[in-house]
């Protein structure tokens, strides 16, 4: 390891990702309130959770901050086994939870964590690992690349398997990043990308839904009730908002006409309450968020160091931006979260506590 000194955190990357967090808990009461209210009798039932859940991911975020990114080197197979076990244990019958047609949750009653959401950072901490191990035989496809990118595929398939194609995406794309840093040729990782269409588009035809949502995403219009109704839900939602927004409070579609109001939709409810300017400084935050994190990667002391970072950073990058796609009509529908904003417990804590890990490594320099 180079010779570092200790310097203060990134104070630019906390303060982003509070702003972020400040206004998710904000819409997330704006867009819950009428549906807590006519289903739990208050409408600070969905509040209170978030309130919940972002107090702990703060807790969490402190302590792996504290925490010298090098002692997450000897937790990276046991977090990953660990992850790949609970996937597993998630798609058996009577024991994953099945919403909406998907097996994705572990738990009982009110208290319930996705798996994937662990298997997120198993990913980044086990690859950076291996990647650091064998950095020596990157640039080999077959020693090199193959061999990780099997490992990698067990949790492509278990995820897919729930089915979630957009985490399967976000944790494929994240895993190949990361590849890249690690020193995998261009040319493999161009060969790996051209064989993996072929791939996504079996796991499109596969399920109808997908297939139907690609249909409905080159014209939701004319599928106004079925495949197009989020979308042309989401647009109308931003459409109304225009430059400064409704005012909070004051959105018509969380009335129960758009779908997922605040988890997957929840950028939809910001646009229409807090207008174009509302949703270009969560946009803006984002940036701050990705060119922080990818600058604390390019100055991290050490590969391994500079891996996690980059893991992080591009987990959230590609999270955010899937899910902000899908609202605005730019990429077809797929049940993904937008972090720190939507509500949610295990993404929520799980993503502070990558910052946690960010600022971390930010501490140490050259």
């Amino acid at each position: 390891m180079q010779q570092t000194k200790t310097m203060p955190f990134d104070y630019v990357l906390l303060l982003a990702v509070l702003g972020l967090l400040a206004m998710g808990t904000i819409i997330v009461f704006s867009a819950s309130a009428s549906t807590a209210y006519h289903t739990y009798g208050t409408p600070y039932y969905y509040l209170e959770r978030q309130l919940m859940w972002a107090g702990l991911g703060l807790i969490v975020l402190v302590v792996t901050s504290r925490i010298d990114y090098w002692r997450y080197q000897r937790w990276a197979f046991p977090l990953f086994a660990v992850s790949v076990a609970l996937l597993g244990l998630v798609l058996i019958p009577h024991v994953g939870i099945e919403i909406n047609g998907a097996r994705r949750w572990l738990g009982a009653g009110p208290l319930q964590v996705q798996p994937s959401e662990l298997a997120k950072i198993g990913v980044i901490f086990l690859f950076a690992r291996l990647f650091t191990l064998h950095q020596d035989r990157m640039e080999d496809f077959w020693r090199g690349v193959i061999p990780h990118l099997l490992l990698a595929g067990v949790v492509f398939g278990l995820v897919l398997a729930e089915p979630d194609l957009g985490t399967t995406l976000t944790i494929a794309g994240t895993f190949f990043v990361m590849l890249f840093v690690a020193g995998a040729r261009k040319r493999h990782l161009a060969a790996l990308a051209g064989s993996g269409l072929p791939l996504l588009a079996v796991a499109i035809i596969a399920e109808p839904y997908r297939l139907q949502r690609i249909v409905a995403f080159t014209d939701p219009w004319k599928h106004p009730l079925g495949e197009g109704f989020h979308t042309i839900q989401a647009l109308l939602a931003l459409g109304s908002g225009g430059i400064l927004g409704l005012g909070l409070g004051y959105s018509r579609q969380a009335l129960g006409f758009l779908p997922e109001s605040f988890t997957d939709f929840i950028f939809a409810v910001l646009g229409e309450e807090l207008g174009l300017v509302g949703t270009l400084t969560v946009v803006m935050l984002f940036l701050v968020v990705a060119w922080r994190g990818y600058r604390i990667a390019m100055r991290a002391p050490d590969l391994f160091s500079s891996l996690l970072a980059t893991g992080f950073t591009t987990i959230i990058a590609i999270q955010a931006a899937i899910n902000m796609g899908v609202v605005t009509a730019t990429l077809p529908v797929t049940g993904i979260t937008l972090p720190f904003i939507s509500y949610g417990g295990s993404s929520l804590v799980l993503s502070l506590a990558g910052i946690g890990v960010l600022l971390n490594i930010s501490r140490h320099t050259t």
